[in-house]
């Protein structure tokens, strides 16, 4: 399998439909936005979500250009002649389709990965989620990709499956089942001209204004739609957007602190009073501390911070009078495992840290399970990412410390973004 190392809008939809690019007919543009308009209006009625979200971007013709259709965020560029090959409610699909992508930021969260493999890993995330919740109606007049495999599945988790099984895939035959063409919004657009025909350029900051607007839509139609027909990566945007962000450390000193019985007592004094006339109470802790800190050493955290995460697990630890944690890394296995207690805390600092594969899970909770470890809370330190499943559930309390700003929230357990200054 072949792969590109950049592009601006996906050539190969573009190839595939080059012969119907060419002048715009007005005739048919009007004919065209009427079908267009009325898609939307459906959209509304069905699916009031996308229906709002697909109603602020503006229509504009790219027949010159756009062999398909495309968004930036703010735009909704079509080609007529693509548009007149689909049913009525194949078009709302469309619209649906460009929707998810201006949601789920496909444009900034491909970050370094192969253009064209996480445009197709997009469209299958996009579709399946259409599909799902019914929008519209999937598209067969045109080839458009899809498997119930990618169900729920986050753009980096299906990009990271599909290149795991690379040998096995025809990036040629994935690129022919491209529904859109996908517009690079650092670039300036296929067919973008010194007549300007092609799409939009915007500065950083009118992008960074496109995505503020975009945000702003969503709370909005979210707050008149139905929850249960959102598709559930549109609900954990929405539920980053809305709820307050906890400081990770706080929520670890939480988390370390709910995990046993306590009450106050000065027989053990706090040490924030040794430098000050004041007695303070100390805690006094009748259980022992028992917790598994999983480290995600995939490659997208590097040791700096690995160290800087344990340095704060041990200066909240020596609060307690006894503690057992169980440390290890894990990418797809789980690499030194050690456990750490009163007698040997210091030697967190020299821990080693090991992996950098891709990001399993799983892997943690199979070796949890096949050491017969049970830990009160499983702490996670991890870019948020994994190839497959986030593990199991219903095993322990699990504590995400998620690194990165635009990761999906965990599917189950507490988590805090990884502010390494805050």
């Amino acid at each position: 399998m072949s792969m590109s190392t950049d592009t601006t809008v996906n050539k190969d939809v573009a190839d595939k439909f080059k012969d119907i690019l060419g002048p715009m007919d007005p005739k048919l543009d009007r004919e065209v936005r009427e079908i267009l308009v009325t898609a939307r209006v459906g959209m509304l009625l069905r699916a009031s979500f996308f229906g709002n979200l697909a109603t602020r971007l503006k229509l504009v013709n790219a027949d010159e250009w756009c062999a398909t259709a495309a968004t930036d965020g703010r735009n909704f560029y079509y080609n007529c002649k693509f548009i007149k090959m689909l049913k009525p409610k194949e078009v709302e699909f469309l619209f649906g389709h460009e929707v998810l992508h201006c949601v789920y930021d496909h444009f900034d969260r491909r970050g370094d990965r192969d253009p064209q493999l996480y445009n197709i890993a997009a469209d299958y995330c996009v579709n399946a989620d259409l599909k799902k919740h019914k929008v519209g109606e999937f598209i067969t007049t045109v080839p458009c990709l899809y498997d119930t495999k990618y169900q729920d599945w986050s753009s980096e988790e299906v990009y990271d499956d599909l290149f795991e099984n690379a040998d096995k895939i025809s990036i040629d035959d994935l690129l022919d089942q491209m529904l859109d063409q996908h517009i690079d919004p650092n670039g300036s657009g296929e067919g973008d001209d010194k007549e300007g025909k092609g799409p939009a350029k915007y500065s950083k900051e009118e992008r960074e204004q496109i995505k503020q607007e975009l945000k702003e839509a969503m709370l909005s139609a979210a707050q008149t739609s139905d929850a249960g027909n959102l598709p559930a990566g549109v609900k954990r945007m929405i539920q980053q957007l809305t709820e307050p962000k906890m400081n990770w450390r706080e929520l670890l000193r939480m988390q370390l602190q709910s995990t046993i019985k306590n009450d106050y007592t000065f027989n053990r004094v706090h040490r924030k009073g040794w430098d000050s006339d004041a007695i303070l109470p100390g805690m006094n802790y009748d259980e022992m501390v028992d917790i598994a800190i999983a480290l995600d050493m995939s490659g997208s955290i590097n040791e700096s911070q690995g160290r800087d995460f344990l340095s704060e697990v041990k200066g909240i630890t020596e609060e307690f009078g006894s503690f057992n944690i169980k440390i290890f890394c894990f990418d797809t296995a789980v690499y030194n495992p050690q456990d750490f207690n009163s007698d040997n805390l210091d030697e967190i600092a020299e821990y080693e840290l090991a992996g950098g594969g891709g990001t399993d899970f799983d892997a943690i909770f199979n070796y949890l399970k096949d050491e017969a470890i049970e830990p009160k809370r499983l702490i996670v330190f991890t870019d948020g990412y994994p190839w497959n499943s986030w593990g199991d559930e219903n095993y322990c309390d699990t504590v995400w410390i998620i690194h990165g700003d635009k990761n999906p929230n965990p599917p189950f357990g507490t988590w805090a973004l990884y502010e390494q200054d805050g």
